[in-house]
């Protein structure tokens, strides 16, 4: 099966794969308006940092066909979800279109969200290549969440490698943490290998000790939505104890990380705003309640993963080792403003 796209234009509106409905169905909302986008964003109907970063692209040139405000739209998209950097460097490009041309031009706007989407496509296959370098045949990979092909432009990042390791016969097995709360490994990194035709199996989160004291995983591949300055990781919760329990077993932990999630501006993990979500994602089940009437729930969608923890990044400039301040201030990224 040929994956879809995570988004599309069809040159008046912009279609969208709706993550949510997998992987039931296969649907595409079609969106007019960059308050349909951010509400799209913000309700994780697009997820994954780069899939997230072109829909809002996609959503200024929305803004401009309707004749919106467009600094009010940028704006407006940027607060939707505040943690991956994706958003954020996206929409700085369109505000410099903006900015350079000083009028509302938009076809000059859309050529910017479609370099956007089209640079996606490279830059993820690039990094694909390089961490498909790290695996030794046979590999069995552990993955938490989800960053295959629909959470970007092009190919996915971790489960990108997965998935190209598996096609040039160097994975035996894939493992994939559920990724509670919203079960994105579960739902759609299975429903995306599965269409590819690569061996998986779904673990509980809890579960990656013990495979790995059995000596079932051979590598740690994860995204990344954002990165510090000093190499600390923003990723999907849970990450944080993988890593520990990745390190504690002497197992490699790789962060798949594409230049436009590193942000050079935030000194460290603590900087980083995490993202709290409604706490009904924890206490029901596709709208059951599944904890006791009443009881409290705590819901940060993201955690911090030290930098000593990190084994190596994976990027389209190839695989960065420690020192990492040091290696990521010497890369040639645009300015984050």
């Amino acid at each position: 099966m040929t994956l879809p796209p995570s988004s599309r234009w069809s040159g008046d509106h912009l279609e969208l794969l709706d993550q949510r409905q997998l992987p039931g169905a296969v649907v595409f909302m079609q969106l007019h308006r960059w308050q349909e986008v951010a509400e799209a964003i913000s309700s994780m109907a697009v997820r994954g940092a780069p899939a997230i970063g072109i829909a809002a692209a996609w959503g200024v040139v929305l803004a401009a066909r309707s004749g919106d405000d467009l600094f009010t739209a940028i704006r407006g998209l940027r607060a939707s979800r505040p943690t991956a950097v994706n958003l954020g460097w996206a929409l700085n490009r369109m505000r410099a279109a903006i900015a350079s041309s000083g009028l509302v031009d938009v076809e000059a706007l859309a050529a910017v969200a479609d370099a956007i989407q089209s640079e996606d496509r490279l830059l993820t296959q690039r990094l694909v290549d390089h961490g498909v370098s790290l695996l030794n045949q046979g590999s069995r990979v552990l993955h938490h969440c989800h960053t295959g092909a629909i959470a970007t432009g092009g190919v996915g990042t971790a489960l990108g490698v997965i998935a190209a390791a598996y096609a040039r016969s160097m994975l035996r097995h894939a493992w994939l943490d559920e990724t509670r709360p919203r079960l994105q490994g579960a739902a759609l990194s299975a429903w995306e290998l599965g269409c590819l035709g690569v061996p998986c199996t779904v673990i509980v989160d809890g579960a990656s000790g013990l495979l790995m004291r059995r000596g079932e995983v051979d590598a740690v591949m994860v995204g990344c939505d954002r990165v510090a300055a000093n190499g600390d990781v923003a990723n999907k919760i849970g990450t944080y104890n993988l890593a520990l329990v990745a390190r504690a077993h002497g197992i490699p932990f790789y962060v798949c990380a594409p230049g436009s999630s590193i942000d050079r501006a935030t000194i460290d993990g603590d900087a980083i705003t995490i993202e709290q979500r409604d706490a009904e994602e924890i206490t029901h089940a596709k709208g059951v309640e599944v904890a006791a009437p009443g009881a409290q729930a705590w819901n940060p969608a993201f955690d911090i993963t030290p930098a000593h923890l990190v084994t190596g990044f994976i990027t389209e400039f190839g695989v960065l080792r420690p020192p990492y301040r040091e290696v990521l201030s010497a890369l040639p990224l645009p300015n984050q403003l």
